[in-house]
Formats: C-alpha cells, structure tokens, sequence
C-alpha cells in the first residue's frame, strides 16, 4: 500500500522457511554483511530523514530484539511496515503489517531437505488471525499459476474479514520479462475478484539487482 514511498529498509538475517523462489538467500539462510547491535541499528536508522521504516527479512519475527527495536523506531516518530510470512507471533510496535503467508507453490525440491519442514510451518492460521485481529494489515501473495488464486481464496474465507482492496496478487518474478508476463494475467484475476496488483517496483526500475 505504500509503494513509491521512501523509506529505510532494515534486513534481518534467518528464516524459518526455504521458499523454491526466495530471491534473498543472503538475508535469510546465507546471510551476510555485519552482526550490528540493537543501538547500531536504531542509529542507522534515524541517520536517515525517511519517516517510513520497513523491517523485513528473511524473517524478522525470528530475530532477537525484534520488539526493542520497533518501539525504539516507534518512539522516534517513525512509521513502521512489518513485513513477514505471518508463521511466528510476537506483540511489537507496528503501523502496518504486511503478511506474506506461502502457497504451496513456495515448497523447496526433496533433495534440499527442507520439503516436508517447509511444508509443515508455511502456513499458520492461528498466527495469522491473530495479527488480522490486533493490526492494520494487508496480504500479498505470490502468484506463479492462475491456479494459485484459489488456494488464496479459500485461505482468505477461513480468516477474519479482510477489504479486498489490501490483498495484493503480486507475480512470482525476478525479471522484468517475467513479471510483464505473468503480469498481465494476474492483473485479470485482480479485476474479477476485486484484489489490488502487487508491483514489484525494484524489479521494474532496476530489475533484480542488489543495492538498489
């Protein structure tokens, strides 16, 4: 809901899942960069003018501190988006909640042996509700097959009524081919149900590059 809206963007390293499409593995299961404390972290932050602040991941309601660091970000003023895959509840300092909860189109390969612990804590109902009941929210799901839409509609029956203008249908994509692609059908499922397109503007501007 807040595209195009500059903001700082904190990345926390760990996930609990191994999604076949993460384009992120050196946040989530092969992290990289410094180990910085909660202090750094705040400082970093705040160096910037940005209002909004999104923490994302890998998974950031598996990370340490995850609820000092919000309230400290919360009490200087700023504007919090939490990004996550909604499988593990924590209270925190939040103003928009952004759940990204796993298809089944997300399940790894057998061999990396993750298939059957992904497949187990991909999807966590109780969770989910939880954070639809205490916060603003807003769903993105990651759609790879005109099928994907009614594993979503039938996952979004079984919670708390949700506007249908803060579920977003967003293209499994990492190119800008791909994503044009998948686009444009994806973009017909959101007419027909009433769902907002997910854009994924890093991808459109600058395609999939880190440091952008």
């Amino acid at each position: 809901m807040l595209t195009g809206m500059p903001s700082v963007f904190v990345r926390t390293s760990g996930c609990n899942l191994r999604c076949s499409f993460c384009d992120t593995p050196y946040t989530s299961w092969k992290p990289e960069g410094d180990t910085l404390s909660l202090e750094q972290v705040v400082e970093k932050v705040l160096s910037y003018t940005c209002r909004h602040v999104v923490i994302t991941g890998g998974e950031p309601f598996i990370a340490p501190d995850l609820e000092s660091l919000c309230l400290a970000v919360s009490q200087a003023g700023k504007h919090i988006t939490l990004e996550t895959a909604a499988t593990v509840y924590k209270p925190v300092k939040a103003d928009l909640l952004s759940l990204s909860p796993k298809l089944s189109n997300s399940s790894p390969e057998a061999e990396t042996g993750w298939a059957e612990r992904h497949e187990r804590d991909r999807m966590n109902l109780p969770v989910i509700r939880q954070f639809v009941e205490e916060y603003p929210v807003q769903f993105k799901w990651v759609i790879d097959q005109p099928t994907d839409i009614d594993e979503v509609r039938s996952i979004m029956a079984q919670l708390p009524a949700v506007d249908s203008d803060r579920v977003f249908l967003m293209p499994q994509a990492i190119t800008q081919e791909d994503f044009v692609e998948k686009g444009r059908w994806i973009a017909e499922l959101c007419k027909q149900y009433g769902y907002r397109f997910g854009s994924r503007l890093h991808i459109e501007l600058w395609g999939h590059t880190r440091g952008t």
